[in-house]
């Protein structure tokens, strides 16, 4: 009964929020599951060998089962922004609506070769077939760009000029899309889905090998995941610092929020953990570093950060929920650039990944800790946006339809998430249950 009580400000946020944290899932996949097929396949074509074929046969059909599940999903999140968004989508839909064209564009490239690319294994000679990929690879990175440069708009608004009137003059759609944010938050989220899908397919063979499957099959497998996602760990630190540095000097109460800092301070201190009290202003139990948040922000141990109180309470996001997400994400990133470290002192030493039982352990639960990260990051970069649907320039409430109902659209978008999300589950479960006994009939076909 709690979603009935919400007001429409609420369901409509709650809903966006469902939508966006189960697609994001099927999106990410979708981005790095591609370039993974092309890397077995190449293999496979290059050297005749069959479990390379099998592995790349087997993580086509997952990739099938994804993109149908995020296509449901993406359609659903993209009637909402219309339906129940019409402060954002009426005043702003001519500066925003050409990423979203072209990312329509970009995704049917991608489902066309995608069809062509599991229904051509015995119809397209070889290095046809693994041509055909490249589009699909290339259309994912594509879809993905260009929805996040729309978002990045959100964060940096540009390209266009207002009148007295509030009406939105001069647009430049190609300024909008090219906007300050874009190019850091669409590189950091392409790495973030890399870095799940390798995990996450690391994560599987890794549960395998610890049954017991320790053949070529689950070691290629485990060894294809854990690279791609090893090494893109301590990029995406370096690219993580680049979009906190943003967010420092175009988000000032964003990072404040993130960082749980109450007041404008120089030499600010970098507080790791940390709970903050709103009601007393303050964050508690944290482990300061006097100067550092200043420095990772400016450059500069003395310089002045500022803080959550040169706004008042009603213009602050959730800073409870943002700074603990912002925290989870960061002890994530380094916990995954850790593993990294451990694999590659096991290859110096031995030439090969480690392969005890706390490495597999380690190595299964990167793959859900690592979409954990990524929901997290959302978490921070919608929140701590907050209350501005635009940043600076139009607030979420002044943008939610007054229509009544949305709730009944928020428990609607609940229960189609819960069947695709257990229809999903049950395909992708039946697919990996005989790895073994489906990689030999793939090979032998």
């Amino acid at each position: 009964m709690i979603i009935v009580a919400l007001t429409s400000l609420q369901a409509a946020r709650a809903q966006m929020a469902v939508s966006l944290g189960f697609h994001i899932v099927f999106a990410a996949l979708a981005v790095g599951l591609p370039a993974m097929l092309l890397f077995a396949e190449y293999r496979a074509n290059r050297t005749g060998d069959a479990v390379w074929m099998a592995l790349c046969r087997r993580w086509a059909r997952a990739l099938g089962i994804l993109v149908a599940v995020g296509a449901v999903s993406g359609t659903v999140l993209s009637f909402a922004l219309g339906l129940f968004w019409p402060g954002l989508m009426g005043r702003w839909g001519a500066v925003i609506g050409m990423p979203f064209a072209l990312e329509a564009f970009a995704f049917f490239i991608e489902a066309i070769f995608l069809g062509v690319y599991l229904f051509g294994w015995d119809r397209l000679s070889p290095w046809a077939h693994w041509a055909a990929g490249w589009p699909v690879a290339i259309g994912g990175v594509a879809s993905a760009w260009f929805v996040v440069t729309a978002n990045a708009w959100m964060q940096s608004p540009t390209g266009f000029a207002t009148v007295s009137d509030g009406r939105v003059v001069d647009v430049q759609p190609i300024a909008a899309m090219l906007n300050p944010s874009t190019p850091v938050m669409t590189t950091h989220m392409i790495v973030a889905a890399y870095m799940a899908t390798g995990f996450t397919v690391a994560a599987v063979y890794a549960v395998g090998m610890l049954k017991g499957r320790r053949d070529a099959y689950h070691r290629r497998g485990l060894a294809v995941g854990l690279v791609l996602g090893l090494a893109l760990a301590p990029i995406q630190i370096v690219v993580g610092d680049a979009a906190a540095r943003l967010v420092a000097d175009r988000q000032q109460v964003k990072l404040a929020a993130m960082e749980g800092l109450w007041r404008t301070t120089a030499d600010a201190p970098l507080t790791i953990g940390g709970i903050p009290l709103p009601s007393q202003e303050r964050t508690i139990l944290g482990i300061r570093i006097q100067g550092g948040l200043s420095w990772l922000a400016y450059g500069n141990t003395g310089a002045v950060v500022h803080g959550l109180d040169e706004v008042p309470p009603a213009d602050r996001p959730n800073v409870v929920v943002v700074h603990l997400a912002f925290q989870t994400m960061v002890a994530i990133g380094f916990a995954l650039a850790a593993l990294g470290l451990w694999a590659s002192i096991g290859w110096i030493r031995r030439r090969r990944l480690p392969d005890t039982k706390w490495f597999l352990r380690a190595a299964a639960v990167a793959g859900p800790a690592t979409f954990v990260a990524l929901e997290m990051g959302w978490v921070v970069t919608e929140l701590g946006r907050q209350p501005w649907i635009v940043y600076g320039q139009t607030r979420t409430a002044d943008s939610v339809t007054s229509r009544p109902g949305i709730v009944f659209w928020l428990a609607a978008t609940v229960a189609i998430y819960v069947l695709l999300g257990t229809a999903c589950a049950w395909l992708l479960y039946r697919l990996a249950r005989t790895p073994r006994e489906g990689a030999e009939l793939e090979a032998a076909g």
